[in-house]
């Protein structure tokens, strides 16, 4: 292979790596949902209660989120973060632990 036909396929290969701009009305990047921030001001007031779908909706109404993470007790957990998500940790008996906007 000549210098030349290598440095060719590497811009190649370069190129097949750039970017675009996404449309406007494309999908939110990294999970985040327009209109959903996630506040931790009026959430802790869940822990200690049972986890039920309906307590899931007051507290998606109540922090703002758009999403929630139910996680039960020794369950492991991705790291990412996310602004729209409330992230609720289970104890043993599927009460609240813990919340966190995460």
């Amino acid at each position: 292979m000549t210098a030349q036909a290598a440095i060719g396929g590497a811009a190649m290969l370069l190129a097949a790596c750039s970017t675009a701009q996404a449309p406007a009305d494309s999908p939110p990047l990294h999970g985040v949902t327009p209109g959903h921030k996630c506040d931790p001001a009026n959430i802790q007031k869940f822990v200690g209660q049972q986890a039920t779908s309906e307590l899931g909706a007051q507290m998606l109404r109540a922090s703002n989120a758009a999403t929630i993470r139910w996680v039960p007790q020794g369950t492991a957990v991705t790291m990412e973060f996310r602004f729209d998500r409330l992230t609720v940790f289970l104890d043993g008996n599927t009460r609240v632990e813990r919340i966190s906007c995460s």
